[in-house]
Formats: C-alpha cells, structure tokens, sequence
C-alpha cells in the first residue's frame, strides 16, 4: 500500500470519530439542560395572553389540539383562530369548540392582508393586530399542549431581557413509516442540534410550534411584515429578535404535534424542504452538519479499515453513542413516546437523512401545499402562475 492511500485512509478513520465525540458531547449537554431546568422555579409572572393560532385544514388530531388550549390553568387569556377562507375543514372544529367552552374568549378570523408569500405570517400580523393583550403565544394549528403550558411559557416573560420563549416538541404519529421516522429525526436528532447550538452560541432563533413574546418585541423586530416573505419564520423570528437585543430562551415545558400519515413523495417532500430551510436559514453550520452524520462515516471506516475488527469498533461505538444520544435527548428531556417505542428506527433514519442533506443541495426549489418556491436570500419566490392566483383568492376573500 502506498504512503498516499495510508494518508488518506488515516485521514478518513480520524474524520469519521468526529460524529462519535458529536453524539457523547450531545448527551453530555442534554443530560445538563435536563438537570438544571427541572430545578429551575419559574416567577409567578401570570400576565394576561393572547393565543394566536394560524390554521389550515385538520388532520387527525385536530379537535384534541384545538381543545387542550380551552384547559390552561392561567387567570387571563384569549384564543385567536385564523384562516384564510370561511371554506377550511377547520372551520367546522373551531365553532365546536367555541360551542363547547363558552367560559373561554375565544375568536376566529377569516382572511387576512396579503403581506407576503408565507400565508402563516400574514394570518399571524392579523392575529396579533386583533389580540388584545400585550404577551402573544404563537402556536401551531397541530400542536397540541398541557394544562400548565401557559404559566410555563409566558413566565420566563416577567424578566423584561427575554424577548421569546420558544418549546421543543414530542410527537403523536399516525401508524406510518414515514410519520414515525420524521417524529424519530426530530426527537433524536434535530433537538440535540438546538441543544449543542444553546450550548455553544446561546439560542438565537425559535422554534416554529410555540414561541411566546410581546407586542413590544414584535415591534422591536420590524413586525410580522418583515418576515412575510420568509420561509423559516419561526426561525426569523427569534433571530431577529435575538438581533434586537432580546434573549431566546429554551423552555422546559414541551408539547406535542402531529405526525400525520405520508406518502413517499409527500414526505421526500417535507424533509427536503425542510432541510433547504435550514440550509438558508444556517448555511454554514449546516454544512457542518457533514461531521455529525455518524453512520455514513462509520460505513466508509469500515470500508477503508485495515483489519476487521476496527471497523467493526467504529459501527459497534456508532449505534452506542447515537442511541444514547436519541435516548437522552428524545425520551429523558423530551419525553417522546414515538422515539421510545421507536428507537430502532434510528440507523435508518440516519441512512435516509444523509440523502436528504445531500439532496438538498441540488436547488432551490421547494414544494409547499400546491404551489413551488424558488428561496433566494431566505425569502419564498413564487415559481409558477398557480401561487399568484391563489394569492389573488387569499386577498379576495372575506373578512370575518
């Protein structure tokens, strides 16, 4: 064997240990968040909150999601549906629930300004126009939450540095394949990665299924009209805020969404649109990404290995570290039962999630609903006539 092959096969055996000490490293951070919140005492900061929930469509957990808002066990509160046309399926589900709790201020909205081309945004800049207390909570129309979400998201608030307060999320799937894996990436992988980015840098962005802040700090970052545009606004929106000097912070309490069933395309689809979101959003921390992807690398050291046994080592120390990384962060702090009864499916989401970041940067392009974007700068580009006009029916349409 030549000096060039040894060097580059030496070179390949220590790169592919990075991923290792990425996983021990992870665990390490989550195990130190898990500890330190669970003794953290939250200030009796109660202020009262205006819920702001953007929706489209139901899925099969909607009526339970919706509900769980009415249950809050806080003093003062509103909730704010919004959709962009009186047609939506979840319209039907938003009037039972206003019918079955009458003792809630609850109230939904139809239609909404055409700011941008994220349709969320633009039913959010309404929501927040027509909330009437100064602390918002913006969530998701699939997530869902305990009774003591409020008091734990919006206390962190009482100190006037903190411009946002954002969840994790554990996930209730449908029984499907590609559901499960997409709950199984979240829990085990993704989060540990917003772990290890606090850990390092402080959080400087949220996370787009609950993120509590004020009128205030919505003002201090432009507005909703500054992101109207954006693909990742949960993300814009915590790092603008960040940019305006308030501090992101991670809370303890953590909700659900939904895995809902998917196609094949439907979820190549998803995962790679959300992978080029972070890629826009994180270019080069996601290119970094190449050095946490453990198996493709324990695979390749197996491969260029001297002896057996090594590689052998590298596999046997991969699936170690990785599931006691997926096991601290996705069950220990995040309490998700999907990972837990799923934790098996970890190796091959890690072997479909090397696709995916590969494909992700083939383009620009991403697929959202019906309509195709082209991301430029962050921003969504219509990519065809069918968007234009859907817009032009968003901006026609009724104003309840």
């Amino acid at each position: 064997m030549t000096a060039h092959i040894v060097i580059w096969r030496d070179a390949v055996l220590v790169l592919a240990a990075a991923p290792l000490a990425y996983y021990a490293l992870g665990t390490l951070v989550a195990l130190r968040f898990f500890r330190r919140e669970r003794a953290r005492t939250l200030p009796n900061y109660t202020s009262p909150a205006s819920i702001l929930k953007p929706v489209r469509g139901v899925d099969f957990g909607s009526y339970e999601n919706f509900a769980s808002f009415c249950r809050q066990e806080y003093p003062d509160y509103e909730i704010l549906f919004a959709v962009n046309d009186g047609e939506d399926p979840a319209v039907p589900v938003i009037q039972r629930i206003i019918a079955e709790f009458p003792e809630r201020r609850i109230r939904l909205l139809v239609g909404a300004e055409h700011l941008g081309a994220n349709r969320k945004v633009n039913k959010l800049a309404r929501l927040a126009r027509e909330a009437q207390n100064e602390v918002l909570v913006l969530t998701d129309g699939d997530v869902r939450v305990g009774s003591q979400f409020l008091r734990e998201i919006v206390g962190p608030l009482a100190d006037r540095k903190i411009g946002a307060v954002t969840c994790f999320y554990r996930g209730i799937a449908e029984k499907n394949l590609g559901a499960e894996i997409e709950a199984v990436g979240a829990s085990s992988d993704f989060f540990a990665g917003v772990l290890m980015a606090g850990w390092m840098e402080g959080i400087t962005f949220a996370l787009g299924a609950s993120i509590a802040t004020t009128k205030e700090w919505i003002a201090k970052m432009g507005g909703f009209e500054a992101i109207a545009d954006t693909l990742a606004d949960d993300y814009e929106l915590g790092n603008r805020i960040a940019k305006a000097g308030g501090e992101v912070v991670l809370s303890r309490e953590t909700v659900w969404t939904m895995y809902p069933a998917q196609t094949l395309r439907s979820f190549w689809d998803h995962q790679v649109r959300w992978a080029r979101t972070v890629r826009q959003c994180r270019p080069l921390s996601y290119g970094g990404l190449l050095f946490t992807q453990g198996l493709p690398w324990a695979l390749l050291a197996a491969f260029v290995a001297p002896v057996k046994w090594i590689g052998g080592v590298y596999l046997l120390v991969y699936l170690i570290l990785r599931l006691a990384m997926a096991w601290t962060v996705g069950v220990w702090v995040v309490g998700d039962q999907v990972l837990r009864r799923k934790i098996w499916l970890v190796p091959l989401r890690d072997a479909i999630h090397f696709l995916i970041w590969l494909a992700s940067f083939g383009s620009n392009r991403i697929r959202w609903g019906n309509a195709e974007y082209l991301i430029r700068h962050g921003r969504m580009v219509p990519a065809g006539g069918a968007e234009r006009a859907a817009t032009k029916s968003a901006e026609n349409a009724p104003r309840l």
